[in-house]
């Protein structure tokens, strides 16, 4: 069993990443260091399926930095054939792979204390926090946006009655759907979204980073 699940002794890269929170985040949005990710898994249950892979891309400044970017492949000890038709990620390989411990730490040593964004993100969040309690370590301690949860709070929104599913969001703003169902295609898309989201609110107001997390179904916000 691992040292610090014992002794809460926390092994360095952990207390790296929580020391990087004592650097206040800008409100203004254009000096915020976004970090938009996703995960590829066996399926969907948090708690006992597993990561497969994990790709982020920084944004800032409004632009997508693709030299601040980061994917990396698990090692697979469990494996669901139903589900490689989506993800195209088999047990073996040529891809270089690494176990759950080392990918999660090298994911902290990447984001920092930026904000990280998904869609439906709270998925992706159980799933990295799952990995690092089996890792006995706290949840991430990161700010989270769901773009989809950003998308509510535009006009486009009230006209869009189905589901708003990154498939979805792709049509309405007209994102091509290339690497779709790979954890960096699907960073990268998110992106994509997520900018052209933002500026579509810019139009109406001024947005600092605290407008984002403001609750868009209260009336009378944004």
């Amino acid at each position: 069993m691992m040292r610090w699940f014992k002794t809460k002794d926390y092994p360095q890269f952990w207390e790296e990443y929580q020391r990087a929170f004592q650097n206040k985040t800008s409100e203004n949005l254009d000096e915020v260091r976004f970090v938009v990710f996703d995960t590829e898994t066996t399926g969907l249950d948090t708690k006992h399926d597993k990561i497969l892979s994990i790709g982020a891309v920084a944004v800032k400044g409004n632009s997508i930095d693709i030299s601040d970017s980061f994917e990396i492949y698990l090692e697979q000890d469990k494996f669901n054939g139903d589900t490689v038709e989506i993800h195209g990620i088999l047990k073996s390989g040529n891809l270089k792979k690494h176990s759950e411990s080392v990918a999660l730490q090298q994911f902290l040593d990447y984001t920092k204390n930026a904000i990280l964004v998904a869609h439906h993100a709270a998925f992706d969040v159980a799933m990295i926090n799952q990995g690092l309690k089996n890792m006995g370590l706290p949840k991430l301690k990161n700010k989270v946006l769901d773009t989809g949860f950003l998308f509510r709070k535009t006009e486009l929104a009230e006209s869009i009655k189905t589901h708003h599913s990154l498939d979805v969001l792709c049509d309405v703003f007209k994102v091509p759907k290339h690497d779709r169902h790979t954890a960096s295609g699907d960073a990268y898309i998110t992106a994509i979204i997520m900018i052209k989201i933002i500026a579509l609110l810019k139009k109406n107001r001024q947005l600092a980073l605290s407008d984002l997390f403001i609750n868009p179904n209260k009336p009378g916000l944004l």
